[in-house]
C-alpha cells in the first residue's frame, strides 16, 4: 500500500475531472494503491463527478443470450470457448419472435437499454438477418434502445445494424494491449479495436470495456481506463472476472470488493462523461458493498448474464431505491 492520501488530494482530481480534463498516469495508481481506509473518501469524490454529468439516475441493461456456445474463439475466461469445458447450454441463433419476447421482458425489468448477445467470432448473414428484423420490430414497438453484441464487424454488417435500428454496439477491450495474447489468441486486441472504430464509422454508439481480475497489473488498469477514453467510447461496462470451473482462469481469485470500488472510480475519473456500468461478476466481487459502486458508476445489468447468475431484478430495484437514486427512463 502507498502512503495514505489526504481527502483534499481527492477533490482536487474530482474537480479535474468535473472539467473533463485528464487525471494523470500516477493519480490513477494513487487510487488503485491508497489505503483502503481511504475508500470512502476516494468514492465520494468519485460521486461528486457522477453527480455533476448523471445526476441520481441509474440507467438499467438487460442481456438476452441469443446464441451461446458454439464459439471458435479460445478466450481464457468464457465458458462459451471452444476450450471451455463448463458445462453450458448450446443453441444457434435464436429466432425473430424468441428475441422480441426477451424485449417484452427487459421493459418489465424496467431496463431502457436491450443487449442481444451472440457467441462466435463474427455474425453470419443468416444470423444478421434473424437480429436485423428483431431489432426493426423491438424499435418501431417499444420505448427500448437496442444494443448488440455479436462480435467482429466489417462495414456492411455495421451498416445493416445501424439501418436496423441498433443504437449501440458493443465490442469489449476486455484486457491490456500487452496482456491480450494471455487470455486469447484467436483474435487480436487490434481486432477489437477496428471493431469499435467500424462502429463509430457507422454511426453507432460504441459500447466497449474491460474484465478486471485475469491477473492483470494495477499499471496496465490504468492505461486501460485511458485506453478507452481514448476511443471514446461512450459506454463502458466494467466487469469483474467470475472464474468458472472449466475455464483456464478458473483458479484465478475473485477481486476484493474494496478494490473493485477503487476501479469504478478510477473509470469514472478518467471518463468523466461516460457511462460506467458495473457488469458481469458485480454481485460476486462485489457481495455486500454493491450499492457503493453506483456513488462511481451510473449504470447496471438486471436479471442474468449470459451464463452465470445475476441476483433478484426486485434486489436491484430496491438498491436504486434506497440509495435515493432512479432509473433512468429510455428516451429514444
Amino acid at each position: 500500500m502507498m502512503g495514505k492520501q489526504t481527502s483534499l488530494s481527492w477533490e482536487a482530481i474530482a474537480e479535474q475531472a468535473m472539467k473533463n480534463e485528464p487525471i494523470t498516469m500516477q493519480e490513477g495508481l494513487n487510487i488503485l494503491e491508497a489505503d483502503d481506509g481511504e475508500l470512502l473518501s476516494i468514492m465520494h469524490a468519485a460521486y461528486q463527478v457522477r453527480f455533476h454529468f448523471f445526476q441520481k439516475k441509474v440507467k438499467l441493461n438487460m442481456i438476452f443470450n441469443a446464441k451461446s456456445g458454439y464459439c471458435p474463439e479460445n478466450c481464457g475466461y468464457c465458458s462459451q470457448s471452444i476450450i471451455s469445458t463448463a458445462p453450458v447450454e448450446r443453441y444457434t441463433m435464436l429466432d425473430q419472435k424468441t428475441i422480441v419476447a426477451g424485449a417484452r421482458e427487459a421493459l418489465k425489468r424496467k431496463a431502457g437499454t436491450y443487449c442481444i448477445v451472440a457467441s462466435g467470432r463474427a455474425p453470419s448473414h443468416r444470423e444478421l438477418d434473424e437480429v436485423t428484423a428483431a431489432v426493426k420490430e423491438i424499435t418501431e414497438t417499444m420505448p427500448l434502445k437496442v444494443c448488440a453484441c455479436l462480435g467482429l464487424l466489417n462495414e456492411d454488417k455495421a451498416k445493416r445494424l445501424k439501418e436496423a435500428g441498433v443504437h449501440r454496439y458493443n465490442h469489449n477491450i476486455n484486457t491490456h494491449h500487452d496482456h491480450h495474447t494471455r487470455i486469447t489468441t484467436t483474435h487480436t486486441y487490434d481486432d477489437r479495436v477496428s471493431t469499435i472504430e467500424q462502429v463509430k464509422q457507422s454511426g453507432m454508439s460504441p459500447c466497449s470495456g474491460v474484465i478486471i481480475g485475469m491477473g492483470e497489473t494495477n499499471q496496465q488498469i490504468v492505461e486501460m481506463a485511458f485506453a478507452l477514453r481514448a476511443l471514446d467510447a461512450d459506454s463502458i461496462p466494467v466487469n469483474f472476472l467470475h472464474a468458472i470451473k472449466g475455464t483456464p482462469l478458473e483458479h484465478q481469485e475473485r477481486t476484493h470488493p474494496i478494490k473493485a470500488l477503487k476501479v469504478l472510480a478510477l473509470m469514472r475519473f478518467i471518463n468523466p462523461t461516460k457511462e460506467i456500468r458495473v457488469s458481469g461478476g458485480r454481485e460476486f466481487n462485489l457481495r455486500t458493498l454493491q450499492p457503493l459502486a453506483l456513488y462511481a458508476a451510473n449504470s447496471i445489468f438486471v436479471g442474468d448474464y449470459l451464463t452465470t447468475k445475476g441476483q433478484q431484478v426486485q434486489t436491484d430495484h430496491h438498491i436504486i431505491e434506497d440509495l435515493g437514486f432512479e432509473i433512468e427512463e429510455c428516451a429514444l
